[in-house]
């Protein structure tokens, strides 16, 4: 019998939006011209600040290995940040430099996840986060969501589908593919609820910083027990140098330690150099300007949406996407993804990615790209739609 991979490998799917993204790349090579708006990327380059100090710490060969969990400068700089942004005090000690938010989950899902655990997982919802689980021998189990609760977990929705297996839950806030926010007090009864069944809580807040009509609250507040990653990729626009963080509960630092030596090393050290100036006030300004102009773009794409046929079921408070209900103009998003591609140049996710409720209806649009182009999209949309 020829070697095989192992079986899990059945249960983890392709990331279609990059399969998209690639078929996307082919056809701009050909001479189309590309509207992205499927990959969540900001289409801003890394503020001027944070290269320039990764550049000066490749000169100056600061390019060695660092401590398995970051520079002790960058994790004292993030607590700060926590203290600043948030009023929260964590201590620098329990925070993880990592590479990047996957990176960060990774390694709390290889200290949590027990062979044939279950954990809650919102659906729609990021699909790696699944994927990334399974490897680690845990199994993802979906919490449909919808309009009625915001696209987010409730108590009453953990109390429908905790059972004896079930480890712990992930949730997102800003969340995607649909940009809703937990409030402190949601973060507070979830927190409760998983305390009560004794499991372990997951927050992902990758999008804080991209929220538009108040600050998302850290779940920082609600407790030293909850495990929160964020990343430099999203707010601090530096996807490519693949640089987050994770904020450990006291008990298990030793164990992430120990994990990040042997899964990781270290997270690049450029990188970690270029993030010590991520925090400086030139830098925040920047980046506030910046997040103005994701909500005009999001203010200008939504309603034009709309108008097209499109329906927006939850008002995106944060991230950088629209999660659309297609129905009305579509029986599949798979399909009419891959057509708008190749006959308007227009990319978009289908809702394939993100879990297994009603992906067929849905379609999410990233607004990272200008809004000149956003306005063509539109353009060649309502052609497509004959509108």
């Amino acid at each position: 019998m020829p070697p095989r991979p192992a079986s899990r490998l059945a249960e983890i799917e392709p990331f279609h939006v990059v399969e998209l993204f690639t078929r996307a790349r082919q056809l701009e090579a050909e001479g189309h011209d590309i509207i992205h708006m499927e990959v969540g990327e900001p289409d801003f380059p890394t503020p001027e600040p944070i290269a320039n100090a990764a550049v000066d710490a490749i000169k100056g060969a600061k390019t060695l290995y660092t401590e398995a969990l970051g520079l002790p400068a960058l994790r004292q700089a993030i607590s700060d940040f926590y203290g600043q942004r948030y009023g929260v005090a964590v201590p620098a000690s329990r925070i993880a430099v990592t590479n990047g938010a996957s990176g960060a989950l990774n390694l709390a899902f290889a200290c949590l996840a027990e062979p044939g655990s279950e954990w809650l997982l919102a659906d729609p919802g990021y699909p790696c986060n699944r994927h990334i689980l399974r490897v680690y021998e845990g199994r993802p189990r979906n919490i449909p969501v919808g309009p009625e609760n915001n696209f987010q977990p409730t108590p009453e929705l953990l109390r429908q589908h905790w059972n004896t297996d079930t480890a712990g839950l992930l949730v997102a806030s800003p969340a995607n593919p649909t940009g809703t926010l937990l409030s402190l007090p949601e973060i507070e009864a979830l927190a409760a609820a998983c305390r009560a069944n004794n499991g372990h809580f997951l927050v992902d807040e990758i999008y804080h910083g991209l929220t538009y009509e108040t600050d998302a609250p850290t779940a920082c507040a609600a407790g030293d027990d909850i495990w929160v990653i964020n990343s430099f990729s999203k707010y601090f626009q530096m996807t490519g140098w693949r640089l987050g963080w994770i904020v450990i509960p006291e008990a298990y630092v030793r164990d992430i330690e120990k994990l990040a030596q042997n899964l990781v090393l270290c997270p690049s050290a450029p990188a970690q150099y270029g993030a010590l100036a991520a925090f400086a006030p030139e830098t925040i300004a920047l980046l506030e300007a910046r997040r103005a102009e994701f909500r005009a773009r999001r203010d200008f794409l939504a309603p034009a949406l709309e108008h097209l046929g499109f329906r927006i079921t939850a008002r995106p408070e944060g991230a950088f996407y629209l999660y659309c209900d297609c129905s009305a103009l579509c029986d599949d998003s798979f399909t009419l993804a891959r057509d708008l591609l190749e006959k308007t140049g227009v990319a978009a996710t289908p809702g394939l990615d993100f879990g297994s409720n009603a992906p067929e209806r849905h379609i999410r649009f990233a607004y990272t790209t200008r809004i000149e182009r956003l306005a063509e999209a539109v353009r060649r949309l309502a052609a497509y739609f004959g509108r």
